[in-house]
């Protein structure tokens, strides 16, 4: 039986703080897979190389975590004084979806760069040396990104001293600007509560924040829960009872916070909401060996993605840490000494992170203006992505 020989799409594998995706412009995707649906998302999982029952993703781009099985589109943004419209694909694992819910806040680093290298900035808003500013549409969260990109010799410049843990080496600085980072139109507290009771079935009631800024997030105590704070990988993504409780203890939350009307949904939305644990700053050990002191931070943060611990921090979970960091009263806040700050350190399994955000009551509802981060960004590899012709064929 002749088979469809394999087709090249021309992409772009980068890494975007401490994640990596596959980047795609949306005009150099297969004329089917231009627009939202079944192929689109067929020929992303297949770039990615899911589903994989073994949970490898050996025949494709995929690292086998939720922080390397991404994908990003990039177009003209349809918005008026914006550059570029950002478009993240979560690609599950071992199942058939693309969670097309949220954003991917470490790969916005590296959309800046991508977007500037690839046309979507007009030329003369680049500079020959200097930053650019790049105004980014992020068609998940309908909410607008600034991304200010160091330029060198007209080119982006990606090698540099700038440390982020999670990351080996050190490369440039690019500063990200979450604008309005509260996640949809509704209230940034979706409860209306800075910290609720979640009452979960068969397993409890638990002191919750339930905040929608950057990513939809439920913060959780970790010592009401039985943890430090402090865990890392080794310590939680081997024990299957303990993920399923997340995951269960996760789905609640979502229903409360209106995210999905039945629990069966959380099934297909694995990417939103996050849910983490916080505790008052502690000394530990990161995953790399360094040692976090109890001075160096002001809270610890474990927060998981696609069912398992996260080995740093999604980017848009540390905009949800910061901004409710800058509650007073949130558990975030409490657990990083209380009171009004505009910035927060918070220590995660490979090390640090420092985050500001500010927010303010307006109309008796809490809002927050922006939060921003510092990332890094690195292309690995560009050229052509090849996947099997029959993916279009099916």
């Amino acid at each position: 039986m002749a088979h469809l020989p394999q087709i090249k799409i021309p992409a772009t594998y980068i890494r975007g703080g401490t994640s990596k995706g596959v980047f795609f412009r949306r005009q150099d995707l297969p004329e089917a897979a231009q627009q939202p649906g079944s192929v689109r998302d067929a020929v992303l999982m297949r770039v990615i190389g899911s589903p994989d029952p073994y949970g490898q993703q050996i025949d494709g781009m995929g690292g086998a975590t939720s922080s390397t099985s991404k994908t990003v589109i990039l177009d003209h943004s349809s918005q008026p004084d914006h550059d570029v419209d950002y478009l993240f694909g979560q690609v599950a694992i071992d199942k058939a979806f693309v969670d097309w819910s949220g954003n991917c806040g470490n790969l916005t680093a590296a959309v800046g760069a991508f977007a500037i290298t690839s046309g979507f900035v007009a030329a003369e808003r680049i500079p020959q040396n200097g930053i650019c500013t790049v105004r980014i549409w992020q068609k998940n969260i309908q909410k607008t990104i600034i991304a200010h990109v160091p330029m060198s010799n007209g080119e982006v410049q990606e090698t540099g001293d700038f440390e982020l843990d999670g990351v080996t080496f050190p490369a440039a600085e690019v500063v990200i600007e979450f604008m309005d980072p509260a996640d949809g139109e509704g209230s940034m507290f979706p409860t209306g509560n800075v910290v609720d009771d979640l009452e979960v079935p068969g397993v409890g009631t638990f002191k919750a924040t339930m905040i929608n800024s950057g990513i939809p997030t439920i913060f959780l105590n970790a010592a009401d829960i039985g943890y430090k704070g402090t865990e890392l990988q080794k310590d939680l993504n081997g024990n299957a009872e303990a993920l399923a409780w997340f995951e269960n203890v996760r789905a609640h939350g979502a229903k409360k916070m209106g995210l999905i009307e039945d629990l069966e949904e959380a099934k297909t939305r694995q990417h939103t909401p996050k849910i983490a644990f916080v505790a008052p700053a502690t000394a530990y050990t990161a995953s790399s060996g360094k040692a976090i002191a109890e001075s160096d931070i002001d809270v610890c943060v474990r927060a998981l993605s696609m069912g398992k611990l996260h080995h740093a921090m999604m980017g848009t979970a540390s905009v949800a840490i910061a901004t409710a960091a800058a509650v007073p009263g949130t558990l975030v806040n409490l657990a990083a000494g209380g009171g009004e700050r505009e910035s927060v350190t918070f220590g995660h399994p490979s090390g640090t992170l420092r985050v500001g955000a500010a927010a303010e009551i307006v109309n008796g509802e809490w809002r927050a203006q922006k939060a921003v981060m510092s990332r890094s960004a690195r292309v690995l590899m560009e050229g052509m992505v090849r996947i099997p012709g029959a993916v279009l064929a099916d």
